[in-house]
């Protein structure tokens, strides 16, 4: 069974930034689209960012321009850079792929914006 281990996450400012991790334990990992969500309290997960396997990447609108999504293929591991964070990013943060079937979900992440 795969696992996603999700770290990095952890309470700072406004304005201030985190880089999360997440390790997977699959040997297909360069085969896959890879994508970031969060789950905000009493809302649904959504997804924020994903890398394709050819490292294309793509973010919803509200993460444009703060947060960059890469990948790792011989780490098998995808990272987010989190810039300029706001209030408003504050969520559990997952890592899993972004197409097809998704693995079972890891412990995410927990990232928490408040002064």
């Amino acid at each position: 069974q795969v696992q996603l281990v999700e770290s990095g996450g952890g309470l700072v400012q406004p304005g201030g930034s985190l880089k999360l991790s997440c390790a997977a334990s699959t040997g297909i990992f360069s085969f896959a689209a890879w994508g970031w969500y969060r789950q905000a309290p009493g809302k649904q997960r959504e997804l924020v960012a994903g890398i394709s396997r050819d490292g294309t990447t793509n973010y919803t609108n509200s993460v444009k321009g703060r947060f960059t999504i890469s990948r790792d293929n011989t780490n098998n591991s995808v990272y987010l850079q989190m810039n300029s964070l706001k209030p408003e990013d504050t969520a559990v943060y997952y890592c899993n792929k972004n197409s097809g079937i998704r693995y079972s979900w890891g412990q995410g992440t927990q990232v928490t914006v408040s002064s």
